[in-house]
């Protein structure tokens, strides 16, 4: 059934945020991904070039996002799209968290050139 409830969901750390993942392949999903992002106050996010497009609904708090060297500021209620190929990062002075949807298989490089394919797209 495509109901995920809110106690199942598979918790990742990763450069001082939560991610809560529900919608995976290892959860059943054949195309999308789905998690709810919990970025701490303080968090200086790691800039990453992400391969495909993701979409970001802000759920609560304040976040300063880098797309493309463009530097706004989101609050709750608003949405980014962050489109394939591009560059971006998301800072938080006071916390927040984040609604965040892409493809399976997102893979994302890093400013050393590494890259990842984290485990809540896979």
């Amino acid at each position: 059934m495509g109901i995920h409830r809110h106690d199942q969901a598979v918790l990742h750390h990763l450069h001082g945020s939560v991610f809560h993942s529900y919608v995976s392949p290892a959860a059943g999903s054949e195309e999308l991904c789905a998690w709810r992002l919990q970025i701490a106050g303080g968090t200086a996010g790691v800039r990453h070039r992400v391969g495909k497009e993701e979409v970001l609904l802000l759920l609560s708090g304040r976040v300063k996002v880098y797309l493309d060297g463009v530097v706004d500021e989101l609050g709750p209620g608003d949405v980014l799209r962050v489109p394939a190929g591009a560059e971006f990062g998301i800072d938080s002075d006071e916390g927040a968290e984040a609604w965040v949807t892409t493809s399976v298989g997102l893979r994302a490089t890093l400013p050393d050139g590494s890259e990842i394919s984290p485990p809540w797209v896979r």
